[in-house]
């Protein structure tokens, strides 16, 4: 198992702002594809985004488009997801996963994921 773990949530208000990190302990995280994914009560799974281990490049939900921004720091060995412009909407239990596959164009689905973290709560208030 990867031991991946999301740190950084809380509660926020509406338009406010967290950063929420994706940490590993014992491997790097440079070779994986990361994925950001989230779950709020009541609903599916969805993907937020990704950062690809081809390019780096990343990609967005459009419902976060604009406002989230992914990125690594491989010297920390962590994976940021900054997100600014908070919204009620946004309130879901927040994942980071880890996958080898190597996926150009798009992100790897939550299926294609192979190591799973346990999740950071971020509330929005309206």
């Amino acid at each position: 198992q990867v031991p991946v773990v999301e740190s950084g949530g809380g509660l926020v208000q509406f338009g406010g702002s967290l950063r929420l990190s994706c940490a590993a302990s014992g491997i790097s995280l440079a070779p994986y594809h990361i994925g950001w994914f989230r779950q709020a009560p009541g609903k599916e799974r969805e993907g937020v985004s990704c950062i690809n281990n081809i390019d780096d490049s990343t990609y967005y939900a459009d419902s976060v488009k604009g406002r989230f921004a992914i990125s690594r720091d491989d010297t920390k060995n962590i994976v940021y997801l900054q997100m600014n412009n908070l919204k009620p909407d946004d309130t879901a239990l927040y994942f980071c996963a880890a996958t080898l596959l190597r996926l150009s164009g798009t992100c790897v689905p939550d299926y294609g994921m192979d190591y799973w973290g346990k999740g950071t709560q971020v509330t929005v208030s309206s």
